[in-house]
């Protein structure tokens, strides 16, 4: 990818991260933590590497998204406004009464999400459905699951993965955002998921393990699980919970809870200072 067009990605992820983070502050509630950590893959999904039109949100041949970590949907919301589904001004609305961006994603009532989003563990199940879907229909598009550290202690998860590796789903691409950290405080002393990947390949997936941060390594990545091969695969991103802002990378207050005033100052000065040199 020409140094230019990765430019181009980190300031997307820096516009996904601001926006997010202003609606959070109107709404006065939100998760800031994981939303943060999924910002830089989301702008490589939706501005580089998915089949979507915002023109035609149903179009049958589309690439599939799922955000099973739903918690986290400031972030999808974001993405999905600057690509072009719905006005970047009705991100204000986030978590409002009279407003279609709540604090769980509804396939329903907003265009480009394709799964509504409640429980943890679920998103990867149903991924595993459409994408055998498309396996028994002939289609080409491939399924994209999001899914947290955390989440992944839920036992549906590996119900799904060993559906998937059974089924050898190969336009299933399940992304695990492991930032390393959970509601209740690190991943490894509530309950280690790890090691992940060897999880995985156990299930008959392929693994793939790549800096979640790095817009180059997540096209590679996402390039070599969109390779044909029989397999389903698994994308490890190593990622920093809050990444892009001092005061809130790798803080598990931030999970879900409410920054300062002061913390909001801060965080709103460096995107951005982030935002105008990646513009100059």
């Amino acid at each position: 990818m020409e140094e230019s067009r990765i430019k181009e990605l980190e300031l997307q992820a820096a516009k996904i991260r601001k926006t997010l983070l202003q609606a959070i502050r109107t709404a006065n509630s939100g998760h800031i933590g994981g939303s943060f950590s999924i910002a830089d893959l989301l702008s490589v999904l939706y501005f580089e590497k998915m089949n979507i039109d915002p023109e035609n949100p149903k179009m049958e041949d589309r690439d599939r998204f799922i955000l099973s970590k739903g918690h986290c949907c400031p972030a999808v919301y974001a993405a999905l406004a600057y690509r072009g589904f719905f006005p970047v001004e009705d991100m204000s609305g986030f978590r409002s009464l009279g407003s279609y961006l709540s604090g769980h994603m509804e396939m329903n009532h907003i265009p480009g999400v394709d799964m509504s989003t409640g429980s943890l563990g679920q998103g990867l199940s149903v991924g595993a459905g459409m994408a055998l879907s498309a396996k028994c229909d002939k289609k080409s598009y491939r399924v994209f699951v999001v899914t947290g550290d955390g989440e992944i202690e839920e036992g549906q998860i590996w119900e799904a993965a060993m559906a998937a590796g059974n089924f050898g789903l190969d336009n299933l691409i399940c992304l695990v955002d492991n930032n390393k950290l959970q509601i209740d405080g690190s991943c490894e002393e509530i309950m280690s998921p790890y090691p992940i990947d060897e999880k995985f390949a156990a299930f008959k997936w392929n693994v793939v393990k790549c800096n979640g941060h790095d817009i180059q390594a997540l096209s590679d990545a996402v390039d070599k699980a969109s390779e044909p091969n029989g397999k389903p695969t698994a994308i490890i991103l190593d990622t920093v919970k809050g990444k892009g802002v001092s005061v809130f990378e790798n803080q598990i207050r931030f999970h879900g809870g409410r920054p300062s005033a002061y913390e909001y100052e801060i965080a709103f000065k460096e995107l951005d200072a982030q935002i105008t040199g990646l513009e100059a």
